[in-house]
């Protein structure tokens, strides 16, 4: 079975070669050469006394000393960067005998230093690096130079990879790490994937997107990979662990910007280079939109995804809150997700309860300017109302109620995001009456936008089951 392997790592150290023996062989032809050492080799048996002696062209110390025009090279820069993120680098260096002073070298100083003995393993003792003149013979070198690099990120046999399918997110590069272990890549970006882990259609078929949805939401042209490794003794346990790192990247993803990402249904896992088996993931909801994560973006969300990973609320209100927030963008409609949405904000803004009707001008005090704040407390007020409407039946779904349902997801992913990046105090509450105290107001005129026409629900009789769930949303 053949090891996943990135594409994107190896086109870059095979640029990085090719312009580098360009480099090298320019010195040599303008009169540099490359030295020998004179070595003695022990007599064989029936020679007596007789020493041999053989010479060994000094290729690594040639490369060594025109390290800083090759560090000047184009493809010396994204090479050096996906090698610092490459798992086997330090075993790369051991093995080749560079890693004497691993200890104190610096991620990038051990990247540049691994490119050079890649130079010298693809050159070992030649005079000359002129590729062209046999490239048959070039190729084959540098093929077998890059399996051996690649031979000491090679998984153990306790190693357990996890791929899933990531939908309703786009980035610019071929492949994102985001930290040690765990990285998103483009469909044809690793070779060695299961099959039908790249196959658009099968990738929109684990994500729950089928017939005319596909068509719409654009999943079967739209679909990513994530994979998660760990070396761990039990499988059960690393397979556990995977689940809860690619919960986490699912959340990161949600809070980051506006699109709906999900992870596909079925995902697979292997254990070293073993068969893939696959393994259900649950349902991950149905993607909506799509995130999209420019090149100058992507440091911004390797640092967030950490960073909500690290301080993940736990059992608080904010954690409550999150968690509503997280089923909501798991709802097959903006109208069910509602009620999530706003029954996490009621936790965060509204302790008193939904009698008190204080959590459309808290919400707006939080998320809106001092002169919009009355035209924000309305529309949550309608939000609210067709809240109800939905709970009764009697909402029907228009573009104006899915965006003002939508607009309350966007305020409660604002808020989450803050209070978890640490821009907002806990206490939300106190925050949002300071600043409704600070201000008056005045009560803005209604734009025509605005009149949304929210169908009001048939009466509830007294008593019913819903009466009082319906009644605590109404706004007094």
């Amino acid at each position: 079975m053949q090891r996943m392997r990135s594409r994107q790592l190896e086109t870059a150290l095979k640029e990085f070669v090719a312009e580098a023996a360009d480099r090298l062989q320019a010195e040599i032809d303008g009169g540099a050469e490359v030295g020998f050492e004179l070595s003695e080799k022990p007599a064989r048996r029936g020679e007596g006394a007789a020493r041999l002696y053989s010479y060994s062209a000094l290729t690594g110390a040639f490369i060594q000393e025109h390290a800083t025009k090759l560090a000047s090279l184009p493809a010396h820069a994204e090479a050096t960067s996906l090698l610092v993120d490459f798992d086997g680098l330090d075993r790369y260096l051991v093995g080749m005998g560079g890693g004497a002073d691993l200890a104190r070298m610096k991620s990038y100083a051990r990247a540049g230093a691994a490119l050079r003995l890649l130079l010298e393993d693809v050159f070992d003792e030649q005079t000359d690096f002129d590729r062209r003149s046999a490239p048959a013979q070039y190729h084959e070198h540098v093929e077998e130079a890059l399996a051996r690099l690649e031979q000491s990120a090679g998984a153990s046999g306790s190693e357990m990879t996890l791929l899933a399918t990531l939908h309703g997110l786009t980035i610019a590069s071929e492949e994102l790490a985001l930290t040690k272990g765990l990285t998103i890549a483009q469909p044809g970006a690793l070779r060695g994937v299961p099959d039908g882990a790249g196959s658009p259609a099968f990738a929109a078929a684990a994500a729950g997107v089928s017939g005319s949805d596909r068509m719409s939401s654009h999943a079967e042209a739209d679909h990513l990979l994530v994979v998660f490794t760990a070396d761990e003794d039990d499988v059960n346990e690393a397979v556990a662990r995977g689940r809860g790192v690619l919960k986490d990247l699912l959340r990161a993803l949600r809070l980051f910007g506006d699109g709906r990402v999900t992870l596909g249904a079925l995902a697979w896992a292997r254990v070293g280079t073993g068969s893939w088996n696959p393994v259900a993931l649950g349902a991950g909801g149905r993607p909506h939109g799509m995130l999209v994560v420019s090149a100058e973006q992507e440091d911004e969300l390797r640092g967030f995804c950490n960073l909500v990973s690290r301080r993940a609320p736990d059992g608080n209100e904010l954690a409550w809150a999150l968690r509503r927030f997280e089923l909501g963008c798991e709802r097959a409609s903006a109208y069910e997700a509602l009620s999530d949405h706003l029954l996490a904000l009621r936790a965060l803004l509204e302790p008193e309860g939904p009698a008190s009707g204080l959590l459309a001008g808290r919400i707006a005090a939080l998320c809106a300017t001092p002169e919009d704040r009355a035209k924000l407390t309305k529309r949550m007020l309608k939000a609210q109302t067709l809240e109800r409407a939905a709970i009764a039946g009697t909402a029907e779904e228009h573009t104006v109620g899915l965006n003002l349902a939508r607009e309350v997801a966007d305020h409660l992913r604002a808020l989450l995001r803050d209070l978890i990046c640490g821009h907002l105090d806990q206490n939300l509450v106190a925050l949002a009456d300071e600043l409704l105290a600070r201000t008056e107001p005045a009560e803005p005129a209604v734009e025509e936008t605005d009149a949304v026409d929210i169908p009001e629900p048939a009466p509830i009789p007294a008593g019913h089951p819903l009466d009082q769930l319906t009644q605590s949303a109404l706004p007094v």
